[in-house]
């Protein structure tokens, strides 16, 4: 049976919500994880919550030498290899087309879109080593056109059609490549859109449970648990899976 035993996974954004959730399913599951991101006081309370599995390093995905000491901190942690890796840092700006600072798209686009693909490129023959795959993370605003998110809409939109034409090409070199697109999940990410803080965007986030079909938000484990079949999933790439409770589904109102 496959499972996540011994697999290196490197996560970035892991100091918080997706990110840190999934560092922890999968850890307990017996992989050794590397988590990286800007803060390093959120990296280390992770790491030592989750235990010895888990090893962080600080980074900004933006910048080439920080990536490849990331890919450099994961592969060491992880024995020498790296299996996996998931692209989940990302930033958002809340603004419609009328005012949307030009600036601010550029550095949605930057974090969300350039940055995990050069990731990605760096890490290319460690992975085409392992036969390991790259999971990018889309967004449910692909699927709901919701004013005010254009420029993060945007930029998950490039990601999950990135994530196909990445498969089509590193599918030679036995690299397979996926994206899991989240519903409503109480993370910081989200609280920011919200402008609440943490708990307030927590009450918040529950209360969207009628938008979803099966009647409830998401928990990162149920991101996680995604993340699992498709790391096992040996001959699915380029898949764009919805794991959002049917938020996508446009089938319930506001």
């Amino acid at each position: 049976m496959n499972t996540l035993q011994d697999k290196s996974i490197l996560i970035t954004g892991g100091g918080t919500g997706i990110g840190a959730g999934c560092a922890a399913y999968f850890a307990a599951h017996g992989a050794r994880v590397t988590i990286s991101g800007r803060r390093e006081n959120r990296l280390r309370e992770v790491a030592e919550a989750i235990g010895p599995a888990c090893h962080w390093v600080v980074g900004d995905v933006t910048v080439a030498q920080s990536r490849q000491d990331m890919l450099d901190a994961a592969i060491q942690h992880g024995g020498g290899k790296l299996d996996v890796l998931v692209n989940n840092a990302a930033i958002t700006h809340h603004s419609g087309l009328i005012g949307l600072d030009e600036a601010a798209l550029v550095q949605v686009l930057q974090n969300n879109v350039a940055a995990p693909l050069m990731l990605t490129q760096a890490a290319v023959p460690a992975l085409e080593k392992t036969h390991g795959s790259v999971i990018f993370i889309g967004s449910v605003h692909t699927r709901l056109a919701l004013s005010g998110r254009l420029a993060y809409a945007a930029s998950k939109g490039a990601v999950q059609t990135m994530s196909r034409v990445l498969a089509s090409e590193l599918g030679p070199k036995k690299i397979r490549v996926n994206c899991v697109i989240p519903g409503a999940v109480a993370t910081e990410i989200n609280a920011a859109v919200t402008g609440q803080d943490p708990k307030e965007a927590k009450a918040f986030f529950y209360k969207l449970a009628h938008l979803h079909p099966i009647g409830r938000i998401g928990e990162t484990e149920d991101i996680a648990q995604a993340m699992e079949y498709l790391i096992n999933a040996s001959w699915t790439t380029g898949a764009i899976l919805d794991v959002d409770g049917g938020m996508g589904l446009g089938s319930t109102k506001l």
